[in-house]
């Protein structure tokens, strides 16, 4: 399949249900991973685990990932979480509660933060680390020098569409970002540029307008959460336990319309049975499974596959015009 697009996954590598603001993180979630693990490898596809600082101390995914990395199906790669990666300098008395983004914090202390986990991953797991994720989808013009300064070559935090953004006025604004690969513009990693830093925006198609949306949302809080569930104003592809047939429709028009890419995210807190909030029991773990399997049938039959770094090596060996592919 020499023309097909590249079917990647990247799983956020982290702690368990972030989302309730643990002031602990624990790593239980790394006892389920290697489910996900054989999956893909079933259908001949490569993970790429982003992890943060709890899972790269956890003895049972470094296992794991030394065994993909011995056996080249999968990727370590980098996702730092700003409150809980050392060195810590709280902003505040409660940022386990308020998880600030990396881009709230010094360039020095990105720069540290960013080195001691890069460190830590590269001994534990004895390979080069070259493809990162911000936590909370964080990603400035400091964060993106500070990771080419360390060796990245690939991010992949970019959500096209989309912005990120807490009331004190923090986060990162990507509602014009392109959608297809570029090289990060110096000054603004959210636009094209001549850096050496290789973005792959997350697969992020809008859904266009809805009445059915406009009238649930009308209804208030429970009618905004029941229309993003049944009207989503974008369609990720990221499974939520119902969204199976439009994560299909997304390969399918990748293929159809020649993308260079689809790229597949999960955190790994979604595989474990009440990890997440979208995840809580065993039956809805199993529901998730069937449409990964449903999705990964799929990508395997008309997608190549590969991990982050390896995709980013062949895009910065091909012409230019591979960087400036629409989608």
């Amino acid at each position: 399949m020499p023309n097909a697009p590249t079917f990647l996954i990247t799983i956020d590598t982290e702690g368990d249900d972030l989302w309730s603001r643990p002031r602990q993180a624990t790593t239980h979630n790394a006892e389920f991973l290697q489910r996900f693990q054989q999956l893909a490898e079933q259908y001949g596809l490569k993970p790429t685990w982003l992890v943060d600082h709890d899972m790269a101390h956890c003895e049972t995914f470094i296992s794991m990932g030394r065994d993909v990395l011995k056996r080249g199906t999968g990727e370590i790669g980098l996702h730092p979480h700003a409150w809980n990666t050392p060195p810590l300098a709280p902003l505040s008395t409660e940022d386990h509660l308020r998880q600030p983004f990396m881009t709230s914090f010094s360039e020095d202390l990105i720069r540290e933060k960013v080195d001691r986990l890069v460190s830590r991953l590269e001994s534990v797991f004895d390979t080069p680390i070259t493809s990162h994720r911000g936590g909370r989808w964080a990603l400035d013009e400091r964060y993106a020098r500070v990771l080419v300064n360390r060796g990245i070559q690939v991010d992949c935090t970019v959500t096209p569409g989309l912005a990120w953004l807490a009331p004190d006025g923090s986060g990162c604004d990507y509602r014009n970002a392109p959608r297809e690969p570029y090289l990060a513009h110096p000054l603004d990693p959210a636009r094209p540029g001549d850096s050496a830093l290789l973005e792959l925006p997350m697969t992020i198609r809008p859904t266009g307008p809805s009445r059915t949306r406009t009238l649930l949302q009308a209804l208030g809080p429970m009618g905004r959460r029941a229309a993003r569930r049944l009207t989503p104003e974008a369609d990720w592809l990221r499974p939520d336990g119902f969204n199976r047939d439009r994560m299909r429709k997304l390969v399918t028009q990748a293929v159809e319309g020649h993308w260079p890419y689809v790229q597949f995210m999960l955190h790994s807190s979604e595989l474990m049975p009440g990890g997440s909030r979208r995840f809580r029991t065993a039956g809805s773990i199993q529901r998730l499974y069937k449409h990964l399997d449903s999705l990964f049938s799929l990508a395997a039959r008309t997608c190549q596959a590969a991990t982050l770094s390896e995709f980013a090596s062949h895009c910065l060996q091909s012409p230019s015009p591979a960087l400036t592919l629409t989608s």
